[in-house]
Formats: C-alpha cells, structure tokens, sequence
C-alpha cells in the first residue's frame, strides 16, 4: 500500500491539469495516438486497460510500457473588458503499464497507472467591479487512475475483460465567482431579506442583479473508484472488433480551503448608498457617516470587513462512457482501425455542488442567513458528447512502422455555462505517429498530436456571470508523445 501511494504521488504531483475531449484524453499511450487514438478493436498494447480489458487476451505477449506526454495549450478570451491570451503553460502527462500473458494459461493480466483526464487554465482579467485592478482567473482539475486489470479467453476468438482502478484527481480554482443577490437570506429588516434588499432598484435598494465576492479555493483532493468491462472478438488474423463500457465515477473532494472576500462587493454598495444620500443633500462626510450608521442598523459592523475562511468539500461526478472499436488488416503491411465511443456527460457535469463550512466571518453570515455552513450548486450543464476514431498504420520495413489518425469529438460544453477556466471545447485531433524496433525486446514509439482551435461564445446572458455574457473562449493544444515498449 505504501509503494501504491508513493507511485500515486510521484506520477500525480507530475502530471497538472490539461483540457482534451471534455476533461478526458484521446488515448493513453504513444502507440495508439500514432493512430488517432484507436484501442478498442486493436488488441496490441496495455493501454487496452483503460479502453478494453478484454483485448489483453489477444496481445499474445508480456511487456512493460511507460509513456511520458507533453501538453502545450494555446488559450484566448474576449470580453466586454478583455482580449487576451491565456499564460503559456507546459504540462507532462506520464503513464506506466505492465502486462502478464502466458501461452500455458487463458487468463491474461496487467496493472497501470494512467494520466486520464483533467481540464484547467491561467489568465489575469479585468472585471467592471473591480476597475483597473487585474483579478486572478485560476483552474486546475486534473485526474489519474490506476489498478488491476484481467482478461479471460475462452476461445481463440473470444474474450471477455475488466478493469478495477483507483481514481485520484485534485480541484482549484481562483475567480470572482457571481452568485444571485437572492442567495442572500439573512434578514436585513423586517419584510425584507439583504438578497432583497441588494436586488431592488433605488432609492428601495442597490440594483444588483448579481453579486460577487474573489473566492479561491484550494487542497481539494478526491479518492474514488472506476470499473470498466470489455469484450472482444477476433474473426481471423485480420479482422477483430471490441466493446467496453467504463462506470460513472462519483468523487468528494475533501480538505479544502476557501476564502470569500466581498470587500468590492459591500465597498460598491456603499459607494452607491452614499451616492444617494449626497443626491439628498448631504455632504460627503455626512453622507459617509449615515450610510456607516444605516449598515450599522443592519447587523453589518464595517470594522470586521467581509472577508471570510471556510473549509470546503465539492461533490462531482466523471461520465460513463460505451465504446465499440474494429480494426482490419488490409494486407500483412497495413492496419486500419476506427473507434466510436459516447460519453454520458450529461448524467455527470449537470453542476458541481460545493459545500462550505465554518464561516469565520460574522458579516457575511448574518447576511447569507445562516452560521457559515451552506451549499452552492454551480451550474454546468454539459452535453453528451460522440467522439469519432480513425486510423491506420503502416509497416515501412521490419523495425519502422508509420501511423496517421483523426479523431473528432463533439463539444459537451454548452453556451450556456463556457467561462474561461474551464475551456474544454476542442474537437478535432490530427496525429501521425512511428515506431521503431530497437533490438528484439525493446521498441520507441512516438506520436504528434494537434488538437486544433475551437471557439466558442457565450449565451447572453450567461448562466455562469454577467461578465461572461457574449464573450469568446479559444483553446488549441498541441503534444509530443514518447514511449518505450520491452517486451518479454
């Protein structure tokens, strides 16, 4: 268990965060990223674990693979405010795989742990609440797993297969983050809550059809548990197709850390009631003085600020996903392969709840209305998505072989809910791949991966912040892929 975690945390701590096809990769190890990401159907290595245990029958061979990716995004968002580039970040993605076949047994076997998905971004953005002071636009989601995978074979033709996994994945994000006034229910006066109070026009109230508070939150951590089963079946020597069906996976991120600062928020509020008491006649000094006794009269003592600390769980759940693969082998020199798989995104990222506790900050209690614990469901609302596969290899000479792919999945973030930190959007991936027998058991692939520029623009309005209204999000990634294969 000790040399478990130890792994966990070394392959982890190295992988951070990235955005493919939603949060998940196009396919786990160089060789089949050579060709587009096709696995199901195609039973020649031990990334069959993540995309189908049951074709681990047919590899026919023991062997040892560790891969090490390298993610370049490109990000860009406009706005009303902005037009600007993301931070230019370089991401490893590492993966490590053994895998047991024998010829004196039907039973096949294999352990690995795989960099699977994740999605995150870096900006500095201007927003109208906060004038010209640039305000941090920060996420990470990145997730990994690992564990035991099986296969039996019944017959020379037919397989059948699962895989138990670990999940680890991390959360944060930094942002302002909008909520509806009326999520304010601590009472302010008789009859009339400060979500009320906040939403009405003036003179009656501030006008606000949203506040905002800078919120970071941080440490978030998540253990969970993945199954995935599979079957497969080979018609001949050139012709084999594949099913898999991976779980939902529901994970709680525990141990983290929050901070709401909505000193911009009540300073603005202030600033307008201020506003209209001096429209009254009042000097500034005097109407700085009413205004000091009105929140006063409210419950709200100015001198403690309203800026608060509270440990924070998220509850958030990754899709299932079903997948079919056929590979056939053209001649003894060409393979051509295709994957469709559908991903349940829809069941999964309808919203991530956060559940904040222990409140530390007297203020913001009395107006949320309660004593620093409470719920937020933040919104997302994704889309199933279809992702397509297709490739082909190519054996040049006995060492070299070469390999072009393609794949495309559909979109699952909608208008709706696209901000920019959690940018997601890519939908066309081409690869052209190679690999290269260096003796008798060891081989170097390698694959090229473009992922090119998708953009996406906002509903108006947002469901996420009015700031985001209309605006435009980009992302494009590029990857090298490299891997070492010693087969036993």
């Amino acid at each position: 268990m000790k040399l478990f975690k130890s792994i966990t945390l070394i392959v982890f701590v190295a992988s951070a965060l990235f955005a493919q096809s939603g949060t998940r990769l196009v396919g786990f190890d160089a060789k089949s990223l050579g060709r587009g990401g096709t696995s199901i159907g195609v039973f020649d290595t031990p990334e069959l674990m993540m995309s189908n245990p049951a074709g681990l029958s047919f590899v026919n061979q023991s062997m040892l693979n560790v891969d090490i990716s390298m993610m370049y995004p490109s990000l860009h968002f406009q706005n009303k405010l902005n037009n600007v580039d993301g931070d230019d970040n370089i991401f490893p993605l590492p993966s490590a795989s053994y895998l047991r076949s024998c010829d004196c047994s039907d039973f096949t076997w294999g352990v690995g742990f795989f960099t699977s998905g994740g999605m995150g971004a870096d900006y500095m953005l201007n927003h109208a609440l906060y004038g010209t002071t640039k305000q941090e636009y920060h996420s990470k989601l990145a997730s990994m797993q690992g564990g035991f995978s099986a296969a039996y074979k019944f017959n020379e033709h037919f397989s059948i297969g699962a895989s138990l996994h670990m999940v680890y994945s991390m959360l944060e994000f930094s942002m302002p983050f909008s909520l509806s006034p009326f999520a304010m229910q601590g009472v302010a006066m008789p009859g009339m809550t400060f979500g009320q109070m906040f939403a009405a026009a003036p003179p009656q109230g501030f006008g606000y059809d949203e506040v905002t508070a800078s919120a970071k939150m941080v440490e978030l951590s998540a253990i969970g548990f993945n199954g995935k089963i599979g079957v497969a079946y080979k018609v001949d020597n050139k012709l084999s197709f594949g099913f898999s069906y991976t779980m939902p996976t529901s994970l709680t991120y525990t141990g983290g850390k929050a901070t709401m600062d909505m000193t911009a928020q009540l300073g603005d509020a202030f600033g307008k009631a201020v506003m209209g008491a001096m429209m009254q006649g009042m000097t500034q000094a005097q109407a700085q003085t009413y205004v000091s006794g009105m929140f006063t009269q409210l419950g709200i003592d100015m001198s403690k600020g309203v800026v608060a600390n509270y440990d924070l769980d998220v509850e958030l759940t990754f899709p299932s996903s079903i997948g079919f693969g056929v590979s056939y082998k053209a001649t003894d020199c060409l393979l051509l392969a295709a994957d469709v798989e559908y991903l349940n995104w829809e069941s999964a990222f309808d919203k991530m709840t956060l559940k904040l506790k222990n409140g530390n900050n007297a203020n913001i209690n009395k107006m949320m209305g309660n004593a620093g614990t409470f719920d937020i469901e933040f919104p997302m609302n994704w889309e199933n998505s279809l992702m397509i596969k297709i490739g082909g290899e190519y054996l040049a000479t006995k060492e070299l072989t070469l390999r072009l792919g393609y794949a495309y999945n559909s979109n699952p973030v909608p208008q709706s809910t696209i901000f920019p930190i959690f940018p997601a959007v890519v939908e066309n991936h081409v690869m052209a791949g190679a690999s290269y027998k260096v003796s008798n058991p060891i081989t170097i692939n390698a694959a090229f991966e473009m992922a090119l520029n998708n953009s996406v623009t906002a509903s108006n309005p947002s469901l996420i912040a009015n700031e985001f209204d209309g605006s435009t999000s980009e992302l494009s990634t590029w990857f090298m892929h490299i891997g070492m294969s010693y087969a036993f």
